[in-house]
C-alpha cells in the first residue's frame, strides 16, 4: 500500500482545518471547498477567497506524471536545483506504446523503440526519489485510481484526466509540466479560486444507460467551455448509486467542458473499492472523518444559495448517448442518432469500435461490454465492424483475463491492444488511415477532435459507453439502437440483444503477478542521467532569455487561427510523441493543425520578410533568426484540450511574443504564463475581426505591465491605417514575475542557487 502515513497525516489535520474554515467562511462547504481550503500551503493566510477572481497557493499531496509529458517536466525539474522531490511523485508509461498487432508484441516494439526515452525517465525517477511504473503498466489515470487516489486528498498531475481520481473523492486537477515542478520543488502551486457548479443526480441507471451517459448529457449542456474555471460537484441519491469507477469516468471527462476538475463526496463505493484495490486501511481511515469527505447537510439541501451553477440529472430517465463527431459535446440521445447522422451526411457504417482507455477500462466496463459479447456468440450474430479493447491497467487486464472476459471478446473477433493509452491518443497504427478515406468510428475514449485518433480528418468519431460501442460493433451501424432494433443471426433470425449486466467488482477479488511498480534509488546522489547530445528525442533545456524591459514594437502576425484550435492543433501528438523530450524537435509540429483565418488552409502562412508562403514553424524559426517579434491569434476556447505544455513552450521556443484570443482554456493559459508569454484577450471579442494578414503589432505600454491593468496594442494595417485594440489579461503580480523573468522556472532556479 502507497501513502498510508501520507494519509493518516492528511485525515489527522483534516477536522482542525476544515472546522477553521467553516468559522472563517461563516457558512456551510461544498466537499470540494472543505478539500481545497485543507490544501492551502499557508494557513495563516485563511480567509474567504473570491470564486473565478483570487489567486490561491495550494499545496497538494502528491504529483503523477505520463511519459510523454513528464519527459519536459523532468528536463525542467532538473534545472530546479532541488536533490529530490519534496512531494511523493510517480512517472507513468503510457503513451508510447503505439497499437498495431496486440498487446505483447506491441509493448515489445515500443520498449526497443523508445529505449533512450525509458532509460532516461527511469534514471531521472531513481535520482530524484520517484516512483516508476513501466511500460505495460497500464495508464496513468487507472494506476492512479488503483493504488494511489484517496478522499480527501489533493493531487496534481501532468495530463489533462487527471480528475479521473475525483471518483475517489480527491481533487485532482490537470496542469503542465511546470506547474509539477513548483509542487516538487516544495513551492506553492497557484490557482485562481475555482467556481462551483453543483450537478443533482436522483434515481438510478437502468438498462443501457452507464455512467458515461451521465458526462456525455453534462458535456450537451456545458459545452466544451462551459466548466472552464470551475470545480463539477455531483450529488444526491443518484451519485451514490454510481460504482467509484463509474464516477472516475464522469470526472474523467469533465476535462471535455473544460472543468478544473470534478468530484463526489465519499461514500460506500468508495470505500468498497478501496478494500478491492487492497487499501481497506484507508477506507477505515476515512469512515472516521467522513463528514469532512462530503459536504454539509445544508449545501446539498439547498444547492442553489451554495453553487454558482445547478444541473439537475434524473438517472431513471437518462437515454443511452453518442457524442460527435469532431466534439465531445454535440450530445445526441441513442434514438436520436440514425436521424441526426442521415441529416448530417455522416457515415453509418460503422468501421471500428473500441472500448477501454483510461475513461473505461475499470472491471465494471468491462464486463458489462463482455456481457454483450457473449450474446453475440451465443445468439449467432456476426460482428460486422472491427473492435478492439485497450486494458487500463496490468491489474485490469490480467483479472479480466483469469475471468475469460477476453476469450469472449476473442470470439467475437475483437483485438486486445496493450494496457496504454493507444487509440484514444493518436498511437494507433490503423491499417488504410493515410488514405483519408470517409469513415465512421465509435469508441469508449474522451476526445474525438479531428485526426486524433488515427490522423484521417474524414474519420468520424463517436464517444459513447463501452458496452453500446460493443453493440454498435456488433450492428455495424450508427443507427442500430439496441433499445428497440433486432439483428439478424447466422440462421436468419431476428434477435434482440439484452441489456447489459456485469459485477462492479471481481467476485474473485483483483489479482495481477507484476503490476509494474518500480521504486526508486533509496539514495540517487550517485545515479548519473545521461542524454546524449546528438540525441534527436531527448535535449536538455537551455533558459529562456529574460523579457528586456521595453515594449514589443513591429511584430508581425503568424497567424490568425480560425475557429477550434486544441491543443491537438497546436501541438499534435500521433507520430510527434517521439519528440515529447526534444523542444527543438518537437517545435517542427508548432501550430501545423490551426486553419488559417485568411486561406482556410493548415500550415499555410504568410512570411512577412519574403511576402512567401511557407509552412507554420518555419515561417516562425525564420522571425526569429531575423529577430523579429511575432504574436499568433485565435478564437474562443483556444488550448481546449489536452494539458501538454508544448503547445506553450514551443511558441516560447521559437520566439513568439504574445497570444491573443477572444478566450483560453485554463491549462494553456496557465502553461503560457509559466513559459513567460503573454496570455492575452480581446477586451472586445469583435476586434478579432480587425486583425489583417500583413498587419505590424505595437504593444505600446507593455512597459506599465500591472494585475488588472488593461493593455493596449496599436494595429496598424498594410494600407497605413491603424486600429487601437484594448486587451485584457488575468496576470497577478506574481505572474508578471514570470514574464519579467523569462519563466516560472528561471525564478525558482534564482531562488535555490
Amino acid at each position: 500500500m502507497f501513502d498510508l502515513h501520507l494519509i493518516k497525516k492528511v485525515y489527522a489535520g483534516l477536522p482542525k482545518k476544515v472546522d477553521k474554515a467553516k468559522k472563517a467562511l461563516n457558512r456551510p462547504m461544498t466537499c470540494a471547498e472543505k478539500i481545497l481550503y485543507a490544501h492551502l500551503f499557508d494557513y495563516a493566510d485563511l480567509k474567504e477567497f473570491e470564486r473565478g477572481k483570487a489567486y490561491v497557493d495550494f499545496a497538494p499531496d502528491r504529483v503523477a506524471m505520463q511519459d510523454a509529458t513528464a519527459q519536459m517536466a523532468l528536463l525542467q525539474f532538473i534545472n530546479s536545483g532541488k536533490k529530490t522531490t519534496a512531494v511523493p511523485s510517480t512517472v507513468h508509461c503510457d503513451h508510447l506504446i503505439q497499437a498495431q498487432v496486440d498487446g505483447k508484441t506491441d509493448l515489445g516494439v515500443a520498449q526497443s523503440a523508445n529505449k533512450e526515452v525509458y532509460d532516461f525517465l527511469e534514471s531521472v525517477s531513481n535520482k530524484y526519489g520517484i516512483g516508476f511504473w513501466k511500460p505495460g503498466a497500464g495508464i496513468i489515470h487507472q494506476v492512479v485510481l488503483e493504488n494511489y487516489a484517496f478522499p480527501g486528498g489533493m493531487m496534481i498531475g501532468t495530463d489533462s484526466h487527471t480528475p479521473n481520481a475525483g471518483g475517489l473523492g480527491m481533487v485532482a486537477i490537470g496542469v503542465g509540466g511546470a506547474d509539477a515542478v513548483d509542487v516538487m520543488a516544495g513551492m506553492a502551486w497557484e490557482l485562481k479560486m475555482p467556481k462551483l457548479i453543483g450537478v443533482k443526480l436522483t434515481g438510478k441507471l437502468n438498462g443501457w444507460s452507464a455512467p458515461k451517459d451521465v458526462i456525455l448529457k453534462v458535456a450537451g449542456i456545458l459545452t466544451v467551455k462551459g466548466g472552464t474555471g470551475a470545480i463539477i460537484e455531483y450529488f444526491g441519491e443518484g451519485a451514490k448509486s454510481l460504482s467509484a469507477t463509474g464516477k472516475g469516468t464522469i470526472c474523467n471527462m469533465g476535462a471535455e467542458v473544460g472543468a478544473t476538475t470534478s468530484i463526489f463526496a465519499y461514500d460506500e463505493s468508495m470505500a468498497r473499492y478501496l478494500k478491492a484495490t487492497g487499501r481497506a486501511e484507508v477506507a477505515e481511515s476515512a469512515d472516521m472523518v467522513k463528514e469532512y469527505l462530503d459536504a454539509d447537510p445544508e449545501v446539498y439541501e439547498n444547492p442553489d444559495l451554495y453553487f454558482d451553477q445547478l444541473i439537475e440529472i434524473n438517472l431513471s430517465e437518462l437515454e443511452p448517448h453518442v457524442n460527435g463527431p469532431f466534439t465531445p459535446d454535440r450530445a445526441t440521445p441513442v434514438s436520436k442518432i440514425g436521424q441526426v447522422a442521415k441529416e448530417n451526411g455522416w457515415p453509418l457504417e460503422v468501421s471500428v469500435g473500441l472500448i477501454g482507455s483510461c475513461t473505461n477500462s475499470s472491471y465494471e466496463d468491462i464486463a458489462r461490454a463482455a456481457s454483450i459479447a457473449s450474446q453475440a456468440v451465443e445468439k449467432g450474430l456476426q460482428t460486422k465492424s472491427e473492435f478492439t479493447i485497450t486494458p487500463g491497467s496490468e491489474q485490469v487486464r490480467y483479472t479480466i483475463e483469469r475471468d475469460g472476459f477476453i476469450a469472449t471478446f476473442e470470439k467475437m473477433g475483437g483485438k486486445v491492444f496493450a494496457n496504454a493509452c493507444g487509440p484514444c491518443i493518436g498511437q494507433w497504427s490503423r491499417e488504410g488511415a493515410e488514405k483519408g478515406e470517409k469513415n465512421t468510428i465509435v469508441h469508449s475514449f474522451n476526445r474525438n477532435f479531428s485526426k486524433r485518433a488515427d490522423g484521417n480528418p474524414n474519420t468520424h468519431a463517436f464517444v459513447t459507453s463501452p458496452e453500446l460501442v460493443t453493440a454498435l460493433a456488433i450492428a455495424g451501424r450508427l443507427d442500430f439502437n439496441p433499445i428497440t432494433d433486432t439483428l439478424t443471426n447466422t440462421k436468419g433470425e431476428q434477435v434482440k440483444l439484452d441489456p447489459p449486466a456485469g459485477d462492479e467488482l471481481p467476485q474473485k477479488g483483483f489479482a495481477v503477478e507484476d503490476a509494474g511498480y518500480q521504486a526508486p534509488a533509496a539514495d540517487g546522489s550517485s545515479v548519473v542521467v545521461n542524454v546524449a547530445p546528438d540525441s534527436n528525442r531527448l535535449q536538455l533545456l537551455t533558459p529562456f532569455k529574460p523579457w528586456n524591459g521595453k515594449n514589443i514594437e513591429g511584430a508581425k502576425l503568424l497567424i490568425k487561427a480560425l475557429g477550434k484550435c486544441t491543443t491537438d492543433h497546436i501541438s499534435m501528438a500521433g507520430p510527434w510523441l517521439r519528440f515529447r523530450g526534444h523542444l527543438d524537435n518537437i517545435s517542427n509540429n508548432m501550430l501545423i493543425g490551426a486553419v488559417n483565418a485568411f486561406n482556410g488552409e493548415t500550415n499555410k502562412v504568410k512570411n512577412h520578410l519574403t511576402g512567401e508562403y511557407g509552412e507554420v514553424p518555419k515561417v516562425q524559426r525564420a522571425y526569429k533568426a531575423a529577430g523579429v517579434a511575432s504574436v499568433v491569434v485565435g478564437d474562443q476556447n483556444y488550448g481546449e484540450g489536452s494539458s501538454r505544455e508544448h503547445a506553450a513552450m514551443e511558441p516560447r521556443h521559437l520566439g513568439v511574443s504574445a497570444v491573443i484570443v477572444k478566450s483560453f482554456a485554463r491549462i494553456h493559459e496557465t502553461n503560457l504564463k509559466k513559459q513567460g508569454m503573454l496570455a492575452l484577450t480581446f477586451a472586445n471579442e469583435n476586434d478579432y475581426d480587425l486583425i489583417q494578414e500583413d498587419d505590424v503589432f505595437n504593444f505600446v505600454d507593455l512597459v506599465e505591465f500591472a494585475p488588472g491593468k488593461k493593455m493596449h496594442v496599436e494595429l496598424v494595417h498594410a494600407d497605413g491605417t491603424k486600429n487601437w485594440i484594448e486587451l485584457n489579461h488575468t496576470y497577478n503580480e506574481q505572474q508578471i514575475e514570470w514574464f519579467k523573468a523569462g519563466s516560472a522556472l528561471n525564478l525558482i532556479r534564482k531562488q535555490n542557487l
